[in-house]
Formats: structure tokens, C-alpha cells, sequence
């Protein structure tokens, strides 16, 4: 049995807690598709483009791991992918009550797709890719917190893009 699991997340940008989840929930399911959501009511500070690909180049090199971006209903994507889970990352308890909630309204659409909560490593516990977002309005150091290949694609964008 082929499982297919869908990680959905806006990733403005991937940081080193979603490459850890994917690489994790990769070791648990056949197939995991990384679903880059436009999220435009957030506005991202990278385009969908740019967040796509930065996500395609951070996992390249995981077999059975493809990248996609989409604007509609999750648990539309995750049917139209074939995906039966969706994983969803934990942080801190103050990401359990909103993942709670979103859990049960995507089970409430589709009771066939199970939801996974996965926590990052405590190394990467407390990033995420608002604090990364900061620190690049203040040309922060953020090697530590992104993997190499988004590191570089961020690097060689114009700092004017940045802001």
C-alpha cells in the first residue's frame, strides 16, 4: 500500500523545523507532498513561486518527497493527490488549540483523511519562519535557522525584496 501524506503550510520561507518534519514524515510514509499554500490574506513576504521553489531545492534530494503550491481547500488538494494524511507541525502547546481546531474542520470535510502532528526536534523548536522573516527585515543571521540551499537562494535575492 502506497501511502501518500500532505504537508500543507505556507513555508514564507522553509525553515530547518519544516525540513525536519518533512524528513521525519518521510520515514513514515511512502510519499509526502509539500503543499505550498498562496496564503495570500497573509502576505508572504516571498511569492508562491519563490516559496515553491525555495521548498523543491530544500528537499530535492529526499526520495518520494514533490513540492506543489495550490489556492484552494486542503483537504481538496490532499483528495486530488491521493493523500489519506495530513501532517501538521507542533511547536508549542500555544500551536495545539489552532492545529486542534483546523484538525477537526478538515475531518469534519473528509472523515477518510487522518490528521498526523508531528513536533520538530527541540533544536528547532522555537523557529519558525515569522521570526526568520524578522530577522531578514534586519539583515539577521539566519544561517542556523534555514537550510543551506534556501540560505543561498535568500542570499542572492536583491535586499530591496526584503522588505
Amino acid at each position: 500500500m502506497n501511502t501518500i501524506a500532505l504537508y500543507p503550510g505556507t513555508f514564507d520561507p522553509i525553515t530547518n523545523g519544516h525540513y525536519d518534519i518533512i524528513e521525519r514524515a518521510k520515514k513514515m510514509f511512502d510519499q509526502v507532498v509539500v503543499a505550498v499554500a498562496a496564503s495570500v490574506d497573509k502576505k508572504p513576504m516571498f511569492t508562491l513561486d519563490e516559496r515553491i521553489e525555495m521548498a523543491k531545492v530544500a528537499t530535492q534530494h529526499l526520495d518520494g518527497v514533490r513540492v506543489v503550491g495550490f489556492d484552494n481547500l486542503t483537504i481538496e488538494l490532499a483528495k486530488a493527490h491521493n493523500a489519506k494524511v495530513l501532517i501538521r507541525g507542533l511547536r508549542a502547546v500555544s500551536d495545539f488549540e489552532y492545529e486542534l481546531q483546523l484538525g477537526y474542520l478538515n475531518n469534519s470535510l473528509d472523515d477518510t483523511i487522518e490528521t498526523v502532528y508531528l513536533m520538530p526536534k527541540l533544536k528547532h523548536a522555537f523557529v519558525s519562519s515569522s521570526i526568520v522573516r524578522n530577522l531578514l527585515k534586519f539583515n539577521g543571521k539566519t544561517d542556523h535557522l534555514l537550510p543551506p540551499e534556501v540560505q543561498k537562494i535568500i542570499g542572492s535575492m536583491n535586499s530591496c525584496t526584503l522588505q
